[in-house]
């Protein structure tokens, strides 16, 4: 625009209108833009944390397993149904060879619990685990216990004998030369084929207040790759069948079937 001497250079009011209302939807939308990004962040940053939780839980827990080998002389495999109000605590005791000797004296060998107790420092729950690389004359106790996952919403175990899936595995209390002296149940004595382990966990365990939010879930099959292998005890007290040339395998060690859960 060319100005000549009696005009001067400058905006009207409409243009100046204008120019602060675009200003404005400028403004609105960055402030929009950083607030849910700032929202985002404290939305995801507790998730992550708690996605890393899981999968450190499930892959100690799947080593374990892949290692199981017998308890004790008497019961191989212990799978309990518990719950603690209303929330599912389940309870899994066994013993691994996926140990590393800390000290003189120890071996692969360790007895192993899985179990839900109230974290340390706070009210809330989380899952544990004792290990005891010493075997011990009850090997449902003893050893050095330590806090795998907090803000746990619960823990529900199912094991799978090749053809069907159940609550509940083994039994502490009864012997196993009892239970091999009848026709006891699939999931009465040996071992599982595969156990499946789900894991449910507070998105955000901090909120302490509000409405909670729903828990994340998170799931996985195991297979026991040692338990197909019967142990001693269990080998001995399987019925002779050598009239007809077969042999059967005790419960719980059947080594065939796939994996369907």
């Amino acid at each position: 625009m060319i100005l000549t001497p009696d005009k001067k250079g400058g905006f009207t009011l409409i243009e100046l209108m204008i120019s602060a209302a675009v200003a404005s939807i400028i403004l609105t939308a960055s402030y929009l833009c950083l607030s849910a990004g700032v929202a985002a962040q404290k939305l995801v940053e507790p998730r992550t944390e708690v996605l890393q939780s899981a999968r450190v839980a499930l892959a100690m827990m799947s080593a374990d397993l892949r290692s199981a080998c017998s308890l004790s002389p008497d019961f191989d495999f212990v799978g309990e149904q518990r719950a603690l109000g209303e929330m599912e605590a389940d309870n899994l005791d066994f013993a691994t060879r996926h140990y590393m000797p800390a000290r003189l004296g120890e071996g692969d060998y360790c007895q192993v619990s899985y179990f839900v107790d109230t974290s340390r420092g706070s009210n809330g729950f989380s899952l544990w685990r004792r290990r005891n690389p010493h075997p011990a004359p009850d090997p449902l106790s003893g050893g050095s216990r330590e806090e795998i996952a907090r803000g746990l919403r619960g823990l529900t175990l199912a094991y799978y004998d090749g053809l069907d899936w159940y609550d509940t595995w083994g039994d502490a209390n009864v012997k196993k030369k009892v239970k091999y002296t009848a026709n006891p149940a699939p999931n009465l004595s040996g071992f599982p084929e595969a156990v499946q382990i789900t894991l449910l966990l507070d998105p955000d365990p901090g909120n302490s207040g509000g409405k909670t939010p729903p828990p994340l879930v998170f799931q996985t099959v195991v297979r026991l790759e040692l338990a197909d292998v019967p142990s001693p005890g269990a080998a001995a007290a399987a019925p002779d069948n050598s009239d007809n040339g077969n042999n059967a395998a005790p419960p719980g060690a059947n080594g065939g079937g796939g994996i369907n859960p």
